[in-house]
């Protein structure tokens, strides 16, 4: 059933696109100009994402095979389907409203009650497909009917949905984050590009932590962490609040000192290593918070990213961040106290990248951000991913670090209590009820 989680995860991608948009529409309202790059954005990722993808998977394959196999479900999924055929006439129909709206020939208040009318059927839509398809699919489907459609699904050659149709739909999420206004996304004029490249497979073992500890007086933080990152890999870490997470991130860089154990890294034993001879050596950390230095610029910001890297990678490692991230170009000189929080949290991201890490640390990237940004911390992480980045992520929404893991390891109270990949813990019972609310 391994499609009705893609489904479910692409379902709260669209509902963040959603909200996003009744954002803006009430932006409209208070007389804010109509932006047509921004909806052009918009307008293409649904057009690629949903009408010419998301659809189309449902209904050549979990609909048609559930047609088969239950009556009932004729009735829900005609009505469905019907919204899937009218789907691209909907939105050419937005697209004419956008151009009259920005020519002056419609008023902005009435583009966005027609967005608000789309974006109403668009959360129907779903909720219906989450409270009666899927159900009823999990319900009627037998064992070959899932073997099909999951084959299809996990299928990463299929030009509809493998992996450079991904790579597609991550690069126009991307444009409508960076182009979004800052109060909901990163307020660019210029999207960038997520440069993604082809990564390569998992291979040796580039972090080994044996019965690592670290005290804070006498509570004992970490009580012999042991884990493993492999070269290439994303693996995250998740678990309560007070779990460990942090401080297992912060002994790591030889920020928190390690009262036992021992933290291999690159086959050298780093344990008794200065947090700066670590990074020196390839860790780089984007903090919980952001912590960006605020009074500094951002160009500085990112060149402090860069201080322990030979002058002659600094402009080019600069420019790629740019090129990812174009608000913090257009900022550059600007304090970085003066950005949002999620333009602070690229900010953060670009600075442990210009460090040109072998192990980039994310801890808590989507923590208090919109849920736009949410979403593109996430198309960032995945695309860091792609170019064959080594991450260990710390993350509050488990739900979305352990989907996009290799593997992942739970944390509680100092102690990790299960891991697996990442597949295998959100299929966990004792997981989805302490961490995803299932």
């Amino acid at each position: 059933m391994e499609a009705l989680r893609i489904i479910s995860e692409e379902h709260r991608n669209l509902w963040r696109l959603a909200t996003t948009i009744d954002l803006v529409a009430d932006e409209l309202d208070q007389g804010t100009q109509v932006d047509p790059a921004f909806f052009t954005s918009v307008f293409d990722y649904i057009e690629n994402f949903i009408d010419r993808s998301h659809h189309p998977k449902e209904d050549d394959f979990l609909f048609r095979l559930l047609r088969r196999r239950s009556a009932e479900a004729g009735a829900i999924i005609d009505r469905l389907q019907a919204e899937h055929k009218n789907g691209p006439e909907n939105l050419k129909a937005l697209r004419q409203r956008l151009a009259r709206s920005a020519a002056g020939g419609e008023a902005s208040g009435e583009f966005a009650e027609a967005l608000r009318i789309y974006t109403h059927g668009l959360r129907n839509h779903i909720r219906s497909e989450e409270k009666d398809v899927i159900p009823l699919a999990r319900e009627t489907l037998v064992a070959e009917d899932w073997a099909e459609i999951d084959r299809a699904f996990l299928d990463n050659d299929d030009p509809l949905f493998g992996e450079k149709a991904k790579a597609e739909f991550r690069e126009l999420f991307h444009r409508i984050a960076s182009l979004a206004p800052d109060s909901i996304g990163l307020g660019g004029h210029s999207a960038g590009e997520l440069q993604p490249g082809a990564a390569p497979g998992a291979g040796r073992t580039l972090l080994k932590v044996s019965g690592v500890e670290s005290c804070y007086g006498r509570i004992k933080a970490l009580k012999g962490i042991d884990l493993e990152v492999n070269k290439g890999e994303l693996v995250a870490l998740v678990g309560a609040n007070g779990a460990g997470k942090t401080t297992f991130l912060r002994t790591l860089s030889g920020i928190q000192p390690m009262s036992a154990g021992a933290i291999h890294f690159d086959g050298e034993d780093i344990s008794q290593l200065r947090s700066d001879l670590r990074m020196r050596r390839g860790i780089c950390q984007s903090p919980e918070g952001r912590q960006v230095f605020g009074p500094l610029s951002i160009e500085d910001n990112l060149r402090l990213g860069a201080y322990t890297r030979p002058k002659g990678q600094v402009e080019g490692d600069l420019e790629k961040v740019f090129g990812m991230f174009p608000i913090l170009k257009e900022k550059r000189a600007l304090p970085a106290g003066t950005l949002s929080g999620g333009q602070q949290q690229m900010l953060a991201i670009g600075r442990a990248l210009m460090g040109r890490p072998k192990l980039l640390l994310l801890d808590e990237p989507s923590m208090g951000l919109a849920p736009l940004l949410v979403e593109e911390v996430f198309n960032v992480v995945k695309t860091l991913k792609a170019q064959g980045m080594t991450i260990l992520l710390v993350e509050q929404n488990a739900f979305a670090a352990l989907a996009i893991a290799d593997r992942g390891y739970v944390l509680e109270t100092g102690n990790v209590t299960l891991t697996g990949s990442g597949q295998e813990l959100l299929s966990n019972e004792q997981v989805r009820a302490a961490y995803l609310g299932m």
